[in-house]
């Protein structure tokens, strides 16, 4: 006799991102195909999303369509709306790291679970920094305005307040010591670059390549000594603008910052402030606290400011492979039952 099969379970796969880079490829389509058991019933949404920030900000009516069968969820982010319809929903996976947007009331009173892709983007978002350092660091702000004016220019290059400075002379402090901040600490360090980490929970030690860790209580002792602040902590209600114009005063003359996590961490202004008073030598941004970035910000028109649309984990080809092998270990593991990657707590925000 044949084996009777059990009812039929749905996937729902809302990645048609409006961004090429960030939409499904028919390879990951495919692949996601071919892992899905019998009984289960994979259903990809053809509307457009998008993939920015933390995702979730609108849902298509093809999704809410899709919503009232849903079991597992696999898309940027998740709006209340698509969760009020998805009734028999129990486990959501974003294929973004950020999950702050999700966090709302209904979401974490329920025992639906959610994992974010931590991780995915550790090792292009660490390029993204070191590249943006460096260009602070050997002047090549300098070099484009030069060059954008056919100007020939070694005065200000070896003049005795030269802003030039090798990666061995710099301490870095990085705030968030996930896997972000873990992977951009390990490399700084393999270049000669001292790291202190801040992290929550500082007895759990600190990862390769840092010289130590402090707890958030201790965030403003390390300031004094950093040459380079890097942002890399999520953004929850326990954090909120952790860069204020106190704590940038308290940086040496000639630091950068460097934010790759959420614009909110950061007062913008009081950083604009001190970069047109020239007591900061940079910075990096690719997140802003208002996105996109109005044509009206100072930022736009700062020469030492390397601005970026939030683009630093953008990484067309190995972003997918890494995504997929993530979640379908983790398709595997929610239906045996076993413990799933990068779960999030919800308390935490993280």
């Amino acid at each position: 006799m044949g084996v009777t099969p059990g009812p039929t379970r749905r996937l729902v796969v809302d990645l048609n991102a409006t961004a090429p880079s960030w939409a499904l490829p028919a390879w990951g389509e495919g692949a996601i195909r071919e892992a899905a058991p019998p009984n289960w019933d994979v259903y990809f949404v053809r509307d457009l999303t998008v993939s920015d920030g933390d995702g979730g900000a609108s849902v298509s009516a093809e999704t809410l369509n899709a919503a009232a069968q849903a079991e597992v969820y696999f898309g940027y982010g998740l709006t209340q709306r698509f969760f009020a319809a998805a009734t028999q929903l129990r486990w959501v996976h974003t294929a973004a790291a950020g999950v702050a947007s999700l966090l709302f009331p209904a979401m974490r009173a329920s025992e639906v679970r959610l994992t974010n892709s931590a991780g995915v983007m550790d090792d292009t978002i660490t390029e993204h920094v070191h590249a943006g350092i460096i260009y602070l660091l050997r002047g090549f702000d300098f070099a484009v305005r030069n060059q954008e004016q056919r100007h020939w220019d070694k005065v200000g290059f070896a003049a005795k307040d030269t802003p030039l400075r090798e990666l061995t002379e710099c301490r870095a402090l990085i705030v968030g010591t996930g896997g972000i901040g873990s992977s951009i600490g390990w490399r700084l360090s393999a270049l000669g670059v001292r790291c202190v980490g801040v992290r929550r929970r500082p007895e759990l030690g600190a990862p390769r390549g840092f010289d130590r860790v402090v707890g958030p209580d201790r965030l403003d002792g390390e300031l004094p000594a950093a040459d380079i602040v890097v942002l890399t902590t999520p953004l929850t209600a326990s954090t909120g603008t952790l860069l204020t114009a106190d704590r940038l005063d308290c940086l040496p003359a000639g630091a950068i910052v460097v934010n790759v996590a959420r614009g909110a961490l950061l007062d913008e202004s009081a950083l604009i402030d001190r970069l047109q008073r020239g007591t900061l030598r940079g910075a990096v941004l690719d997140v802003f606290r208002e996105e996109p970035l109005p044509p009206t910000s100072p930022l736009w028109a700062l020469r030492q400011v390397l601005l970026t649309p939030h683009v630093a984990a953008i990484s067309p080809r190995r972003f997918w492979e890494r995504e997929l092998e993530l979640f379908l270990d983790n398709w595997v593991r929610y239906r045996r039952g076993d413990p799933l990657r990068n779960l999030v707590d919800k308390d935490a925000g993280y």
